[in-house]
């Protein structure tokens, strides 16, 4: 009981919404804390003191988020989207390479391996990713959750079926990460970013590499990338950063001045914490859903929820106070640790009339 009160205290000093919101897999509310420090940011610019801090809340960010992915600090990137680290993970494989996708899967995950031209992209259901491997396969790429529907990847397996046939993985945690416990030691190269379950502001993408940087090649470094970034900021870089943070973009600061604060509040409550509260939400919606006679995409274990033929009920649920998303002409809920049984309820009390 101590731990569900101090979880609930916690949770509830932190989020005031004015709405019934449910869409964590579009973007997440922000924690009081993490609205100060952003303020706290901004007041730094405005009246020109240092921002060293600044900075040193980008480190910070980077070895909170290596705790939660379960990883050295050393093998995380600080970046600005999934796209970005898709796009050097596809750079550095060979012409005629094949990668193996899921079918619908984000488009930040696939379409950086499209744009080559010369790779051999072979896409498949996302039950069949696994199975799908073959001894050819250079890359499987997918997402830990479906972002338009909440049905998870056996990750385990795909794990597996690579590892018998020599391919590497490289595994989105953006709708994942905060909520599903995560080892991205599992794979060869994760991301995720940090506006959705991590809780923070838009603007910051984590890639976590192998130890020895698994064959990619730095081709957007700047001075962030380098071993000594401020004795690097004229002229190519001379030595690049011995960790990987040889693959930082440029930082945007006052994102990270909030994300800290973010994922100090994850790391209080704990990601274990997180997940059964937010899998408790979905699977009473789901449950709900079933009274109603509606159906939900099957996605068992999953904090998202989507339902079929709902979709054009959006509009009406956003102007009675209730956020959610319309996807293909699904409704998609979403339920993340700061959502109440409450919450579910009264959207389900919407749905029925």
């Amino acid at each position: 009981m101590e731990t569900t009160e101090t979880f609930e205290s916690l949770v509830r000093a932190e989020f005031t919404p004015k709405t019934t919101y449910l869409n964590t897999a579009s973007n997440s509310l922000l924690p009081a804390r993490t609205v100060a420090a952003l303020h706290e940011a901004a007041l730094l610019r405005a009246e020109g003191r240092p921002l060293t801090p600044l900075f040193e809340d980008v480190e910070a960010c980077r070895a909170a988020y290596a705790r939660i992915a379960g990883v050295p600090a050393t093998r995380v990137a600080a970046g600005a989207s999934v796209a970005a680290h898709s796009g050097v993970i596809a750079a550095s494989l060979p012409a005629g390479a094949e990668v193996l996708t899921a079918e619908d899967d984000f488009t930040s995950v696939l379409n950086p391996f499209h744009v080559r031209g010369d790779l051999k992209v072979r896409t498949v259901p996302l039950e069949r990713v696994a199975e799908s491997v073959r001894p050819d396969t250079a890359l499987v790429a997918v997402s830990a959750a479906q972002s338009a529907d909440g049905r998870l990847a056996d990750l385990p397996a795909l794990r597996e079926a690579a590892r018998a046939h020599g391919a590497r993985t490289y595994v989105d945690f953006s709708q994942a990460a905060g909520w599903l416990p995560m080892d991205a030691d599992a794979y060869d190269f994760t991301a995720t970013v940090s506006f959705k379950w991590l809780l923070g502001p838009h603007g910051a993408a984590f890639l976590t590499v192998p130890e020895d940087f698994g064959g990619l090649t730095p081709l957007l470094a700047g001075w962030v990338a380098a071993e000594q970034p401020w004795d690097s900021c004229y002229g190519p870089v001379g030595e690049l950063a011995h960790s990987a943070r040889r693959f930082d973009l440029t930082h945007a600061l006052f994102t990270y001045a909030g994300l800290r604060r973010s994922l100090e509040l994850l790391e209080e409550l704990g990601v274990a914490a997180v997940h059964a509260h937010d899998v408790a939400l979905a699977d009473r919606f789901r449950a709900g859903l079933a009274t109603l006679g509606h159906a939900p995409v099957p996605a068992p274990g999953s904090a998202i929820v989507s339902v079929p033929g709902l979709g054009g009920r959006q509009p009406e649920l956003s102007r009675a106070g209730i956020e959610v998303s319309d996807r293909a002409g699904n409704l998609r809920a979403a339920f993340h640790l700061f959502n109440t049984l409450a919450d579910v309820d009264r959207l389900l009390d919407a749905l029925s009339g």
